[in-house]
């Protein structure tokens, strides 16, 4: 693998030539070596934003020399392509901490708050652009921001639900707890708790009711406090035990009715489609959490979705 390489001799004053050089090989997602030594990888946009930077460094009153670079010995290719990683997951995990942060300000904000919630959700929409434009490697923390960005995206929408009329207040911060191996109904019920219910709920996943840990609400298994109840899946028991009439989220009632058991009760023509990524998730997605984060983007998309027609 081919890296460019950009080596620095810039003066120690006055201090902010420093500074702004290392402000600006951040932006631009370079990794340092030791010394004023920046990589990047090969390409005719690194190599344009390095001649830039070199001419700002001169102007300055340093000096800059650009190389085209093979690593032969000591650090390998692998090494420096986890250093960019690294360099990137630490910002994929800060702009997630800034979306859970925004998220939660939105749900309690007055209507004539949303007007500057909206703007910096532009902006860390903006940031998020910045750092996959620098993501050269696809970073294992892209998935996460990702994720955290379309749940931003749907929040004009799903702000609008109304709030559940149950005894909710009994089941804020709980530990809840199913069965392994999630499939339509666990997934979209641990939705609708966490976006309606409890936003702060931990899912554990046990063998059966008897494993589940002590004080923790167990459903959709045999004994549990919400599971299946005549001919409702657990989801539609949620729905009635805690007054959640919204259109929308009934509509995904009766699609989740209809695959989880196996009916044709409402024959909905988007119950298809639907259920097709649902199996889309359950064939490349193992973790049983990593299932409820991958089924709560595609329901915020429907229930978005839904809304508007």
């Amino acid at each position: 693998m081919s890296w460019l390489m950009l080596v620095t001799d810039v003066p120690s004053k006055p201090d902010y030539l420093r500074v702004k050089l290392r402000r600006r090989v951040q932006r631009l997602g370079a990794i340092g070596l030791k010394g004023a030594v920046y990589l990047l990888p090969e390409g005719a946009d690194a190599m344009e934003s390095f001649q830039w930077l070199r001419r700002e460094i001169v102007g300055e009153g340093g000096n800059a020399t650009i190389c085209s670079a093979t690593l032969i010995d000591g650090l390998t290719d692998g090494d420096v392509t986890d250093l960019f990683n690294r360099d990137r997951n630490a910002e994929f995990a800060e702009f997630v901490a800034a979306c859970q942060a925004l998220a939660g300000r939105w749900n309690g904000a007055a209507e004539g708050e949303r007007g500057a919630l909206v703007a910096e959700r532009g902006r860390l929409f903006g940031k998020m652009e910045e750092i996959l434009g620098r993501d050269f490697f696809a970073a294992s923390g892209r998935e996460e921001a990702m994720q955290a960005m379309e749940g931003l995206a749907v929040l004009d929408i799903l702000g609008d639900l109304p709030a559940s009329g149950g005894d909710t207040e009994r089941f804020t911060n709980r530990t809840w707890a199913t069965r392994p191996g999630v499939k339509v109904d666990r997934i979209a019920s641990a939705w609708l708790i966490r976006r309606l219910v409890d936003p702060g709920a931990a899912f554990v996943f046990v063998a059966d009711a008897a494993a589940a840990p002590p004080g923790s609400v167990r459903i959709d298994m045999f004994g549990g406090e919400f599971t299946h109840d005549g001919n409702r899946c657990t989801y539609e028991v949620l729905l009635d035990h805690f007054g959640i009439t919204d259109a929308a989220l009934r509509i995904i009632g009766q699609m989740v009715h209809d695959i989880d058991l196996h009916d044709d009760a409402f024959a909905r023509p988007e119950t298809a489609g639907f259920a097709a990524m649902i199996d889309g998730i359950l064939s490349t997605v193992a973790a049983d959490e990593d299932r409820l984060r991958e089924g709560a983007v595609l329901l915020d998309r429907f229930a978005a979705g839904l809304r508007r027609e």
